[in-house]
């Protein structure tokens, strides 16, 4: 491969023991050389990337992003746009039709609050299909499911809620339809199974994975990989067929469920390779769209949510064999519940470099944040989320608690891995770095705006501190010499209120991505 010399623009390594360079250097895939100009003398008949004013910084890691699941997404009707019952049924009815022989009938990204559209499985059944029909919600949390669904699900009038989640009922006891945590998990893994062939998977996959490109992204943590996805990355991988590197982030093939099973004794935290290499095991501590919270606001008690208590004795036991872990905690209770299981985990193995993972902590209090940082976990945040937290709670703050404690964890020096949740929320990391630069939404609220982090320090945490999340320090997230050649040409500013765009993005010193024009924005208008 021929060596590239990149020069003539600003150049963050991410690594100050190489501050400011005038040169990067990539040779056979790699970062051979940073620093004075001079170094591209030892490479008298390199290829010349002239950044002319521009922006080379490491390509950007996604570390919290369902990838296995937002690939498939194009297969399925997305409704977070209807305005009626009705125009929700002609979707549904058209999903039917686009795939006649797929054992379900699934599309997405239902969002309820939007239009006030809300389906009953008698609303489905008005269609007369003859499969089971799914409606996931866009957190992939909850959903709503036709009475053909419920009867393949086996959940009656006298199906007990599983732990953890809930069977919505009408006043006689018959179900509705809606689902709501674990109790939605199993029509997510039924229904998924009609599409993950391994062919047509794949390709969804590598589509999906150049869309990633077009915004910078080179690698991301798949955060609740399944089985089977796990298999199908790595045989991608093994065919040269995968574009962006996957950190797995083990978990079972029925969402929201802590009990792992054989895949305890499978490869382990750090297995693998740069394309694939095994990441922490994801476990759960309370629920999505049942956020376990108990806070106040304007001196009033709220408590409500969903929590997982078999969360801590799985995690133990994971620690136990030597795994990493990554919980998904989003009100305080769930922080709360991580950070004990978190240190007491800690004992078993104690000469353990353990990098706990908290993912998401969407409530916390100050306290939490100070005990997160004195146990040495990172927190995996999402920007993005500025987004809909800012406009869904429309100025409304707990009295001790904090939403989006971005500022203060930066503070304590809790370590900040930046991501997406993709597909229940845009991916762009730009874009998102806009969010919690600005705390800002696109309809003018403003979210807690001292808990507000610098545009480039949204750029830090969007490669080493996503890099340092997944263990994968080593090997990228900084221009280091000896480090994967993934990069990022960014063309403007690095200012939230003057947008940069993804000129190029490259991925193992092969330039993948070329814009064809200025992205202002960088934002997906249809991710979620």
């Amino acid at each position: 491969m021929e060596a590239t010399v990149f020069r003539g623009g600003r150049i963050l390594t991410m690594d100050s023991a190489f501050p400011d360079p005038d040169v990067v250097v990539v040779d056979s895939g790699r970062i051979a050389a940073a620093g004075e100009s001079s170094l591209s003398n030892a490479y008298p008949d390199a290829a010349i990337v002239d950044l002319d004013g521009r922006t080379l910084a490491p390509g950007f890691i996604d570390a919290h992003n369902h990838l296995s699941i937002a690939a498939l997404h194009p297969l399925w009707r997305d409704v977070h746009g209807v305005t009626s019952l009705d125009e929700m049924l002609e979707e549904i009815r058209l999903q039917a039709e686009a795939e006649p022989q797929a054992e379900w009938v699934r599309v997405h990204s239902w969002t309820e609050w939007d239009h006030g559209v809300f389906p009953t499985a008698a609303d489905i059944d008005s269609l007369g299909l003859d499969r089971p029909v799914v409606v996931a919600h866009f957190s992939l949390h909850q959903c709503v499911v036709s009475s053909a669904a419920l009867d393949v699900l086996g959940y009656g009038r006298t199906t007990p809620d599983p732990e953890g989640g809930e069977i919505a009922r009408g006043p006689d006891g018959t179900p509705t339809g809606f689902l709501l945590e674990r109790a939605w998990s199993t029509a997510h893994e039924r229904s998924m199974a009609a599409f993950t062939d391994r062919g047509r998977w794949a390709e969804h996959i590598i589509s999906r994975s150049r869309e990633l490109h077009a915004v910078g992204i080179t690698a991301v943590h798949d955060a609740a990989a399944s089985p089977r996805a796990e298999d199908l990355y790595r045989s991608m991988a093994a065919a040269g067929a995968l574009p962006v590197s996957v950190l797995t982030m083990p978990h079972p093939a029925v969402m929201l469920r802590n009990d792992q099973g054989t895949r305890l004794d499978g490869p382990c935290t750090g297995e693998g390779d740069e394309w694939v290499r095994v990441g922490p095991m994801k476990l759960f501590a309370d629920g999505g769209q049942a956020m376990a919270v108990d806070a106040s606001v304007a001196g009033e008690r709220l408590t409500m949510g969903v929590q997982m208590h078999d969360m801590s004795e799985h995690l133990a036991e994971a620690v136990r064999r030597g795994w990493r872990v990554a919980v998904h905690a989003e009100g305080n209770l769930a922080v709360g519940r991580t950070v004990e299981a978190f240190t007491a985990a800690s004992r078993l193995r104690p000469d353990d470099d353990h990098r706990f993972r908290v993912e998401h902590a969407f409530v916390t209090s100050p306290a939490q944040v100070a005990q997160l940082r004195a146990i040495g976990a990172v927190a995996v945040v999402q920007p993005c989320f500025v987004e809909r937290i800012g406009d869904v709670t429309s100025g409304t703050s707990f009295d001790d608690h904090t939403w989006l404690a971005f500022g203060a964890m930066s503070k304590a020096g809790v370590p900040l891995a930046a991501s997406s949740d993709d597909p229940c929320s845009p991916f762009a990391p730009l874009w998102g770095s806009v969010k919690g630069a600005t705390r800002t939404t696109d309809a003018g609220n403003v979210l807690e705006p001292d808990e507000a982090v610098p545009f480039e320090e949204w750029i830090r945490a969007y490669t080493m501190g996503a890099a340092y999340a997944g263990g994968q320090e080593g090997e990228r997230g900084s221009l280091t010499p000896g480090k994967r050649a993934d990069l990022v040409i960014l063309d403007g500013p690095l200012d939230a209120t003057a947008l940069p765009s993804v000129a190029q993005t490259w991925v193992a010193g092969k330039c993948v991505y070329t814009s064809s024009g200025p992205n202002p924005t960088g934002r997906r208008t249809d991710a979620g």
